[in-house]
């Protein structure tokens, strides 16, 4: 088995294949479930997920979510616009590892560094116009790779344009609820 950046190369050639024979194949479905747990705190719940409309077994996660102190909260976890920049974070780390090693580039160290300023007024209804989130979130990318710095700036916009997280956030994603009185 050849293996780079902690990945099997054969089997990430083998799954760029298959994805562009058959794109219908490889399309995913992922679930999460979220349940409030009293206060300003929740837990969600990942497992299982669908690929091409087979159930994947998968162990269950539980991911706490809380706000801090000052916003009334215990901390029992990072708050849901935390767990957005790690989100954010993982997809990138995910990205860069794969696109790295498709391209046969070692990735010796990679971290990133994120951080977005949020209004208050805006969660808590007083202005109309200030933004409920994020205006823009900072972020910095520190590379360590056995390439140029060109062949690291394409790889980048590579990661960049193919990042779902990445696009989730930059790009409008419809939200369909559906609202049920129990």
């Amino acid at each position: 088995m050849a293996e780079l950046n902690g990945i099997d190369t054969d089997a990430l050639e083998n799954l760029i294949e298959s994805a562009s024979k058959d794109p219908d194949k490889e399309s995913f479905t992922f679930r999460a479930e979220t349940e409030w747990i009293g206060g300003f705190a929740s837990e969600t719940h990942i497992s299982d997920f669908t690929q091409d409309g087979t159930t994947v077994e998968s162990p269950e996660f539980t991911i706490t979510g809380d706000e801090p102190e000052a916003l009334l909260g215990e901390r029992a976890g990072p708050n849901a616009v935390e767990h957005l920049l790690a989100a954010i974070g993982s997809c990138l780390s995910v990205t860069y590892a794969g696109h790295a090693a498709a391209h046969g580039i070692q990735l010796n160290d990679l971290s990133f560094e994120f951080e977005g300023d949020i209004d208050l007024r805006g969660f808590l209804g007083l202005s109309e116009d200030v933004r409920a989130g994020y205006d823009q979130i900072r972020a910095t990318t520190h590379l360590d790779a056995d390439a140029s710095e060109d062949e690291l700036r394409e790889l980048h916009e590579e990661v960049i344009a193919t990042s779902p997280v990445y696009d989730n956030v930059t790009n409008e994603v419809t939200l369909n609820f559906d609202l049920q009185f129990e």
